[in-house]
């Protein structure tokens, strides 16, 4: 009776619709990545000194704009468009998907991040991969309380821009969460790294081997992701559901 129920309930989770979804989340996140730490790679060919050279801040800044919005997009009708564990954990507390599917969108997450850091090892041969790391004068707590507060920021967004009652402006909420991660890290970068994203700073961990405050880019970002969730439906916006609903009963962006 059990193996029945649970062979039951995992079928659920590998219809052609699921699958879809997952391999949304794959391609998204994958681009993301592959973009992201990609310009970090390519600032450091061109610039000899990223410690004193704030172009190239910038230059990571708008990739990861351009990136996240056309992620999002590239996905929103299929899975939601999270492209970021914490994004999908932020969602999941609030009710607006499964747990079960959430885990499924992390493996995917997950996986996409350390092949696209592992490409862009594989690729550019003689670079190394950049890791997501603290300044010197900063605690793990003070930038797992900077990446919560940066990742809060992005989530609301999220809620924000899926929210139906924003009529003909939702059509503008994969810009908009752009525009947010864009900010943040503008404003973090030199600190934290600004990842806001657990995924995109453990397959750049992976594939350098070095783990180093990597617990700061999941627990600050996890944290930030289910207070902004909470916040907007359950303070805010109390008693609406935000986001679009997908072709696998999830919703999202």
């Amino acid at each position: 009776m059990a193996l029945a129920s649970f062979t039951a309930r995992f079928k659920q989770f590998v219809t052609p619709d699921a699958l879809r979804s997952y391999l949304a989340e794959f391609i998204s996140t994958f681009f993301y990545v592959f973009v992201v730490v990609g310009s970090a790679m390519a600032s450091r060919k061109l610039m000899s000194d990223l410690a004193t050279d704030p172009s190239s801040l910038v230059l990571v800044a708008i990739a990861n704009t351009f990136a996240l919005s056309s992620s999002v997009y590239i996905a929103s009708n299929v899975s939601g468009g999270h492209v970021n564990p914490a994004v999908t954990f932020g969602l999941a507390v609030g009710g607006h998907i499964s747990v079960s599917t959430a885990l499924f969108y992390w493996v995917s997450q997950m996986l996409a991040s350390v092949m696209a850091c592992l490409l862009l090892k594989v690729a550019t041969v003689s670079q190394d991969v950049p890791i997501y790391t603290i300044a010197s004068e900063m605690t793990g707590f003070g930038a797992s309380m900077v990446e919560g507060v940066l990742t809060f920021g992005l989530v609301y967004a999220v809620y924000a821009g899926g929210d139906t009652r924003s009529g003909p402006l939702r059509s503008i909420g994969p810009l908009v969460i752009g525009l947010m991660a864009g900010s943040m890290v503008l404003a973090a970068g030199p600190f934290s790294g600004g990842s806001m994203n657990p995924a995109l700073a453990f397959g750049s961990a992976v594939v350098a081997g070095r783990f180093k405050n990597q617990a700061v880019y999941w627990v600050g970002p996890l944290i930030g992701a289910a207070v902004a969730g909470l916040l907007y439906d359950n303070v805010v916006f109390p008693g609406h559901v935000s986001g679009r609903v997908n072709s696998d009963g999830t919703t999202g962006v």
